[in-house]
This record gives structure tokens, C-alpha cells and sequence, in this order.
């Protein structure tokens, strides 16, 4: 296993990521602060370039590439977000992309990612080991992996996310009691638990998932990587992976305070909710954690919690069904 990344790190892909990363605004609302029964901080990353927090991790990892690294591309698996952004970080350093995408990946992610010249190939999404699909394409054109959450630079970058709501709260007289976060394999909460841990120690860190894809919250409550039962809606399809990561699962387990699960009428609420009083787009699995507070699923009641809005790449067929 890959050295496992530290606070350290995602402050110095703070640095690194300044000036080519969107600082996405703090936002609050009255209506979310009274439906809470506290005060809730939105970090907004559907403002990030391509949609979602993704493009932190992927141009950290790309700018992190020795350069006698750079000359066979890179490589990952992704169900759009992390596609997108590691074609978008490559193509602005020169480097060449190929991207493994499930053949169900919504129309919006696989156009966006073409756009940014990456070459993509498809997989079944349920019958396909991704993981060793990916490593396979690596080894035989001479690529770096690039992973979507399992990797160390990809976290340090991810976690610049969690940096940037302490600071900014705490530019507002504030500190946060909970910090609520979208989870799928575990990078941006793994991130964000290392900014945490050395910015504001005193903050409790969640995993939000979406039900029937909880493999976070059973791997924490068991103390061992759990694989989840996969039975769960693929409604939040940026959220279905199986099984934490490695590295994001020894992040995680002795620094998150647990996880909690949303149903898909949850998600539609929240997504209905931020458009409505936010005025952003999100997609299904981007809501999670906003889901999770206005449900009642992480308690927000007299105190300050965080919730980290992770991408907006939504289809605009399932974004129309979803505000009707």
C-alpha cells in the first residue's frame, strides 16, 4: 500500500492547487438554518471546474507526475466525475487521458469528458472488475493510475475542500461541531478528515452514503473493510462503489466520527431544496450529505455543522424528474 497521506499533505496541495482550482463560496440560508435548528455551512462544489470536488484530486495527482511519468498518459476508472476532472487536469499539463467508464455512465459525464479529449473506454458496470481493468490498460500503454479515491495525492487534494470551510468559517467567527460529507469510496471524506484533524480537531466528521451502498458506515461500525450489499437504488450514481479503498479506509477508520445512510426520496428532497433556496444544481449523489442534515440523520440542532455539496453533473432528464 501507497504511504498514507497527512494534514501535511493537504496543505501543501492547498498551495500547489491555488490559482487553478475554483475556491468555492461558504453559503448559507435562513430557510436551512431554521429547518436545521442550527447553522449550516454549504460548500458548493457543483461551482468547481467540471461539476465536482473531483478536479482537486485529479490536478493534484497530475501536477504531482514526475515528468519521465508523463509521456504514457494517465489512466482511471470512473463513473463520470473524476473521468471528467482527470481529463480536464491532463489536458490543461499536455498529458494524455483514457478513461474506463461504465457503459451506463449518464449521457452528461461521458460527453463532458470527450470534451476535454480523453480517449474512453466502456465497461458493464455490474460484471466488470474496474480496478484491474484499469491496471491492465496502465501496464500496457506505459500509463500512471490514477485512481478515483484510492490514492494519496488524489486525497491530499480532495481534503483542500475541508481546508477551505474551516478557514472560511472561521473568517465568519465560526467553528464547525460536525462536518457532513458525500462518500463513495472514501477520498473526499478522507481528505477532509486530514484537514480537520489539524485545522479543527474539535470537529466530527460523517460519511453520508446513499442506502444500500453504506460500505463506509458498516466498514466503521465493524472495524474492518465491509463490502456493502449493492441492493441499494443506483439513483447516486457517483456513489456506488462496494468497498472503501485501502488507503481511504486506514484515513478513515480512526478519525471519523461514523456514517449515516439517505433513501432516494431524501436525495430528491435535497436536490429540490438547493435548487430551490440555493439556486445550484446538484446531482443525486452530490446531495447526500445535505440529505442527511435535513432528514434529521446528522443532528444540526444548536450547533455548526458543515455539509460539503460534492458535484452537479447531473442528467438533466433525472435533474427534471427529480424538481417535479
Amino acid at each position: 500500500m501507497m504511504p498514507l497521506p497527512t494534514h501535511d499533505d493537504v496543505r501543501e496541495a492547498a498551495a500547489r492547487l491555488a490559482g487553478r482550482v475554483v475556491r468555492t463560496p461558504m453559503l448559507r440560508h435562513p430557510v436551512l438554518d431554521a429547518l436545521a435548528g442550527g447553522v449550516v455551512l454549504v460548500k458548493p462544489e457543483p461551482l468547481q471546474r467540471t461539476g465536482s470536488f473531483k478536479f482537486r484530486g485529479a490536478t493534484n495527482a497530475v501536477l504531482r507526475l514526475a515528468a519521465d511519468r508523463r509521456g504514457g498518459g494517465v489512466v482511471t476508472h470512473s463513473s463520470g466525475n473524476h473521468g471528467q476532472a482527470l481529463a480536464s487536469a491532463a489536458a490543461s499539463e499536455g498529458v494524455r487521458a483514457l478513461i474506463a467508464m461504465p457503459a451506463d455512465a449518464p449521457a452528461i459525464k461521458v460527453e463532458s469528458t470527450r470534451r476535454w479529449g480523453a480517449e474512453i473506454t466502456f465497461f458493464d458496470r455490474l460484471g466488470t472488475d474496474r480496478e484491474a481493468l484499469a491496471r491492465r490498460l496502465a501496464e500496457e500503454r506505459g500509463a500512471a493510475l490514477i485512481p478515483p479515491f484510492d490514492h494519496p495525492d488524489v486525497i491530499a487534494g480532495q481534503g483542500t475542500v475541508g481546508l477551505e470551510l474551516i478557514e472560511d468559517a472561521a473568517a465568519a467567527g465560526l467553528r464547525m461541531d460536525a462536518l457532513v460529507v458525500c462518500t463513495g469510496g472514501g477520498g473526499l471524506v478522507a481528505g477532509c478528515a486530514l484537514a480537520v484533524e489539524g485545522a479543527s480537531p474539535g470537529t466530527e466528521v460523517v460519511a453520508a452514503e446513499p442506502e444500500g451502498w453504506d460500505d463506509t458506515a458498516r466498514s466503521l461500525a465493524a472495524g474492518e473493510r465491509l463490502s456493502a450489499d449493492g441492493k441499494g437504488s443506483t439513483f447516486c450514481d457517483a456513489l456506488l462503489s462496494i468497498r472503501p479503498g485501502e488507503i481511504t479506509f486506514a484515513v478513515n477508520g480512526p478519525r471519523l466520527a461514523g456514517g449515516v445512510a439517505v433513501t432516494p426520496e431524501e436525495v430528491i428532497a435535497a436536490m429540490r431544496f438547493a435548487f430551490d433556496h440555493l439556486k445550484l444544481v446538484v446531482e443525486p449523489g452530490g446531495a447526500v450529505a445535505l440529505a442527511a442534515v435535513l432528514a434529521g440523520k446528522v443532528s444540526a440542532r444548536g450547533r455548526v455543522v458543515g455539509v460539503v455539496i460534492s458535484g452537479g453533473n447531473v442528467d438533466p432528464a433525472v435533474f427534471a424528474r427529480a424538481l417535479a
